[in-house]
């Protein structure tokens, strides 16, 4: 990634989700800093730099997705964390044959709006309460709180998504619906704050990443169909 890239993505601007932190931040600290008095000051300095966090954290870059209707991409930007053949979460109802699960971990430093892998149709959506364990444990994925979702490709097959809450994260947020049509690297939501997001392949899919690998969500191929 070149130095202008870099600057690119970090001046992003922020997804509409951080409308009501930016307001708070900066109410905090402009009265803060509108006072004499050097508690308030510092109140209204912690809410400027709480303010700039939040300017980083929910940045919304544009990615371009390759062209191709044959690939699954990534959902996340983040770091591979497992790569495993897995059964798929029981809620989604896509059976009970092991299918390869491709898990990316988020940190408070990577950009954090969840893209789908692959053109079709949202069929399922499941959201559990849960724990709130480190999301790059194996068993966030039964034990978090986390929001499941089923796309189905035009073929007929699926692919499951599973945004996890971690130990920071605290809200999973999702603007899709059942019966919702949507592209390939298309926003569907994003987790406040570190996370972790799954990707289920369709039965005989085999991956094309590996742990370790740094993911680009929306662009980053996953799979090829």
């Amino acid at each position: 990634m070149s130095l202008i890239q870099s600057f690119k993505l970090v001046l992003s601007p922020p997804h509409r989700a951080a409308t009501p932190f930016l307001l708070a931040g900066s109410l905090v600290g402009l009265l803060g800093r509108a006072t004499p008095w050097r508690a308030t000051r510092l109140l209204g300095n912690a809410g400027i730099a709480f303010t700039a966090f939040c300017l980083y954290f929910f940045r919304d870059p544009k990615r371009v997705p390759p062209p191709r209707a044959d690939l699954v991409l990534a959902s996340a930007d983040g770091r591979v964390t497992s790569v495993a053949l897995v059964t798929p979460p029981a809620a989604l109802e896509m059976g009970h044959t092991p299918v390869w699960r491709v898990s990316t971990f988020l940190s408070v430093l990577n950009v954090h709006i969840n893209r789908m892998p692959a053109a079709g149709e949202v069929t399922k959506i499941a959201y559990h309460a849960g724990k709130f364990l480190n999301a790059s444990l194996d068993k966030a994925s039964e034990h978090n709180e986390r929001n499941e979702l089923r796309l189905t490709l035009p073929d007929g097959r699926n692919i499951g998504v599973v945004q996890i809450a971690g130990l920071i994260a605290r809200r999973i947020l999702c603007f899709v619906e059942e019966g919702d049509r949507v592209e390939a690297g298309e926003r569907f939501g994003l987790i406040r704050f570190g996370s972790r997001t799954d990707v289920y392949l369709p039965p005989g899919v085999e991956p094309l990443v590996v742990e370790g690998q740094t993911m680009v969500g929306g662009e980053t191929v996953l799979a090829k169909l």
